[in-house]
């Protein structure tokens, strides 16, 4: 299985957001957190900004997202 890391450019590209809009949707626990991918760098798996703009499209309450985000945030911890 490929696990694609997007940068933040690309992460704000696919959600149409802003920088500032996007950490705050994190803060809120409606967008999972980034992963450090090197010493000063982090991005987000492609997968979960996926699944994140899925649940918005498909119309869920920032309540389904946040227990989405959560979800994905488990999953995470259950690869390593």
């Amino acid at each position: 299985m490929t696990h694609t890391i997007l940068r933040l450019p690309a992460v704000l590209r696919e959600r149409g957001r802003s920088r500032s809009a996007h950490y705050l949707d994190i803060q809120q626990g409606l967008f999972t957190p980034p992963v450090p991918i090197g010493h000063r760098a982090v991005g987000w798996p492609a997968a979960e900004v996926a699944a994140l703009n899925a649940a918005r499209i498909a119309g869920k309450s920032e309540v389904e997202i946040r227990a989405l985000v959560t979800k994905l945030e488990a999953a995470r911890k259950a690869i390593s």
